[in-house]
């Protein structure tokens, strides 16, 4: 019996990005001539958007990198930061970066052909997409979401990519013994993670019951009052929040944060968060 899922009709769900300029300039539209042809995934088209997948289609990751090693797929890979610097620093893994706009993905191959990297290919997906059908089941040792957008309105947290629907995913695509390995700098988003991932019979915390109460960055980040702001811009009065949807209060009884995850360099875009004061939760799961 196949174990590939009915197609899904993506185009009726709401997605976690919105639609920006895709048009390439200068630097970004020459690697885009010239370094795609090896290094950017040829996706089959579902609909007209450039982000769709054929849902009968799927990807060979041993053929795309012309070699078996462990797969590590990157979901929001923005200018590539992270993805380049974890295939430099381990090359033998091989790294799929997915992102839905054109120009961070131009960026990443300027970053590929900048570092001579064999072992990093990028691919213009809706990731739920990508995770429902064009990747192979049990195919990726590491499966990475740094920093997706937090959608902080209370009306657009339908929109957040990491949900239940989402960690069914990263399950069908994981490995057993593979890691999920989750990050944000906004507390309500980070609780939706972590409850999200520890409801999964799929996952189990590799951290569970770590660095709790006191310890909790949740704790200390809810007494601290900063997501009433959003770096550095007060809230306005009879407006909802413009940080978190509802502030809460109190000590995080639960815990379960990862430290840090080393494999992920610092980033301009984490750089900023800890100058807005605000703190970093990292989550990482095991598929058992």
């Amino acid at each position: 019996m196949s174990t590939r899922p009915e197609p899904q009709p993506f185009s009726t769900q709401p997605v976690s990005f919105v639609r920006r300029g895709s048009r390439l300039q200068g630097r970004r539209r020459d690697a885009w001539a010239e370094l795609s042809e090896g290094l950017v995934v040829d996706v089959p088209r579902n609909t007209a958007a450039d982000t769709s997948v054929d849902p009968t289609w799927e990807y060979d990751a041993a053929a795309s990198f012309g070699r078996d090693a462990p797969l590590v797929v990157e979901v929001g890979s923005g200018l590539g930061e992270a993805v380049a610097a974890a295939a430099t620093a381990d090359p033998d893994r091989n790294f799929l970066a997915l992102e839905v706009y054109k120009p961070g993905l131009a960026q990443t191959l300027l970053r590929i052909d900048q570092g001579g990297l064999t072992n990093v290919r990028v691919a213009q997906v809706n990731a739920a997409e990508a995770l429902a059908t064009m990747i192979r089941p049990a195919s990726v040792a590491e499966l990475w979401v740094f920093f997706p957008d937090p959608w902080h309105k209370t009306r657009h947290h339908k929109r957040r990519l990491v949900k239940d629907s989402f960690v069914a995913l990263a399950g069908r695509v994981l490995s057993p013994g593979g890691i999920l390995r989750l990050a944000t700098d906004w507390s309500d988003y980070a609780v939706q993670m972590r409850a999200a991932a520890d409801d999964s019979p799929l996952f189990e915390n590799l951290h569970d019951g770590e660095r709790a109460g006191s310890d909790s960055p949740l704790t200390q980040i809810w007494a601290s009052g900063v997501e009433h702001e959003v770096g550095g811009t007060p809230r306005r009065e009879g407006r909802e929040p413009a940080g978190t949807a509802s502030a809460q209060e109190g000590e995080d009884s639960i815990g379960g944060w990862a430290p840090r995850f080393d494999g992920r360099i610092l980033t301009s875009f984490e750089n900023k968060a800890h100058d807005a004061g605000r703190s970093i939760f990292d989550l990482a799961y095991r598929r058992v």
